[in-house]
Formats: C-alpha cells, structure tokens, sequence
C-alpha cells in the first residue's frame, strides 16, 4: 500500500463527488488486497465505509446539494434497472457498485460516487462515528432486525471484533438477552461494557452445552470468519432458531441436515444494507447510544491502520481521517 496522486473522476450524470472526512478500516478490505473478489483492476483504492460532504453534483442528481453530509458504505449504488432491482431488492442489484471493487474507494481525499448509494448523516455523528456504520453497523443492525427474534428473547453475538462489538451492543439495544461468544477471556470486559449480559469461553468447553445451559438462544449472530465456530453454535438453538452468518469466509459450514429438520433450524446469510438502510442504523445509533469503538488515524497513515486490521490489534474499527 502506497500513497499516490490520482485524479478523481468528474461526477458523471446520477453522480457525485464526495470530500471524504472519514473512512472506516474494514476486515473486507483484506478480501480485496488478497484478490478474493473477480474482476479486480489492480492498482486500486481500499475503502467502504465512507463518510464527508457532497462537493460536486453530476446532472439529473436530485434531492442532494452540495454540502450535504453523506455515508457510503458497502452498498455502492444500483441501476434500478436490471431485474433484482425491479423487485426492490436493490442490495442484490445484478449491477451493483461496490467502493475498490468497481470504482476507487474511500482511502482518498476524495471519491465520485453513485447518487443511489449516498445516506444522509445525522447531525449527532461525526464523520468518524458515521463512517463505520455504512459497513459493520448497518450489516449487523439489519441482520439483527430482520431475524424472527423478540424483545426480551436470547441472542448470541459470536466473535467480539469489528463486527461483534457492534452486534452486541445493537443486540442490547433492541431489548435482547445478550450473550457474547468469543476465544479466551481477554475480550470478556469489554463484551461486558457492550452490552452482553453473558459471557462464553470457546475455548474452556462445549459451546453449544454452554448456551443450552442458559436456555438456548433464537438466534445467533455469527460475525467471525469462522466456519467451524459457527457451527459450533447450532446445538444451542432453540426450535425453530436462527444461524445468520455474516463472517466472510469461504469455507464450508460442517453442518448436517440432521442437525437442522429435528429443530427446524434455518442458516442464513446477510449482506450489508442499502442506503436508506444506511439513514435506519445511524439514527437508531443516535436514538440508542450505540457506537464503533474506533482508533483513528489520518489518511497518510492508512497502511498502519491497514497492518492493525491484518494483525488483529484494532480495537475495534480503525477509522482514516482526512
């Protein structure tokens, strides 16, 4: 990773240019530097968790003007045109625009993107706090309200890391018994602070015993890439419960079909949010208090934020300022 003068594209029509003030450090982004996703074009510019103000407007852009605040995250735009898009399921857009992966992204002074991809920031967040909720908040925020679960109901949060720690504190929020599962102890305190009313060790023992022994849980939050860990935890489900995975990793869940008819269990997997999904979990974070714990850094300094994210040591979003 290097710093370099690019120019940024001129907004064409149905876009605009953003001054970034902020850009989350996402576990994704190490999915792109390893060259996991097809149809990269090499070099390229990291970054999906976007947060700034609107500096330039392309033609035909409406309901936006120059100085707005705007989030971009994951979801990098639709086409309102191809046929998922025609259904309203504009996430799954056959055309979809992803920031690194089909046009540069947020590591930079400045980026031109997609009018359908900008969400409105509050004016309770600052950029840096706005930043990682394109990505990580939206994704287990939406993940969470989308499950059959009730307030009052138990849910697990596996993995206590970008991700996790914002599960658990959505998890809280919503009203939820919450359980944090992660590796060791070290990070027990802090899943505590979170919100987690429990706390299980993988490592000291059975996971799914230990999550019987609390009841069961309706579902389970799976946000580390961990296939083996995620199915660790389907035992502990009650009938009819939930497995969302949201931990990227490209290897197989061992579960059995066994496993899943006795209990009508059901696994799922949930993709990120689009923008007005976006505008939902920020304000639901201003409602609730929920934040990124994050460490920020200034852009010229992204390939150490960059390493911290590779060798575990953010605590827990690393967030770029410009």
């Amino acid at each position: 990773m290097e710093l370099a003068e690019v120019e940024t594209r001129p907004p064409a029509r149905g876009e605009v240019r953003i001054s970034v003030g902020a850009c989350g450090i996402c576990g994704t982004d190490a999915h792109f530097v390893a060259g996991d996703f097809p149809g990269l074009s090499w070099p390229f510019t990291l970054g999906h968790e976007i947060a700034g103000k609107i500096a330039e407007i392309g033609d035909g852009v409406e309901d936006f003007a120059v100085g707005d605040r705007v989030a971009v995250g994951w979801f990098g735009g639709n086409c309102n045109h191809c046929d998922q898009c025609r259904k309203g399921n504009f996430i799954t857009c056959l055309n979809g625009k992803v920031p690194s992966w089909q046009y540069p992204g947020g590591y930079a002074e400045s980026v031109t993107v997609p009018a359908t991809a900008l969400a409105r920031i509050p004016s309770e967040l600052s950029d840096a706090e706005a930043a990682p909720m394109g990505c990580a908040g939206v994704t287990t925020y939406n993940a969470l309200r989308h499950t059959k679960a009730l307030p009052g109901d138990r849910v697990a949060i596996l993995g206590v890391g970008g991700l996790g720690h914002l599960g658990l504190q959505f998890s809280r929020a919503m009203g939820f018994e919450t359980i944090a599962i992660n590796r060791g102890t070290a990070k027990k305190e802090d899943a505590l602070k979170l919100g987690a009313h429990h706390y299980i060790d993988a490592t000291a023992g059975d996971v799914s015993e230990a999550l019987n022994d609390l009841g069961g849980v309706a579902v389970v939050l799976g946000t580390a890439g961990a296939s083996k860990a995620m199915a660790a935890t389907v035992g502990g489900l009650q009938p009819q419960g939930e497995l969302v995975a949201i931990g990227v990793t490209p290897e197989p869940l061992p579960i059995s079909p066994l496993q899943l008819i006795n209990a009508s269990l059901s696994i799922s997997g949930h993709a990120s949010g689009t923008a007005t999904e976006i505008e939902d979990t920020m304000h639901f974070a201003v409602l609730s208090g929920v934040r990124a714990w994050i460490e920020e850094l200034p852009l010229s300094q992204a390939a150490e934020g960059y390493a911290a994210l590779e060798q575990g040591r953010a605590h827990y979003r690393t967030v770029l300022t410009v």
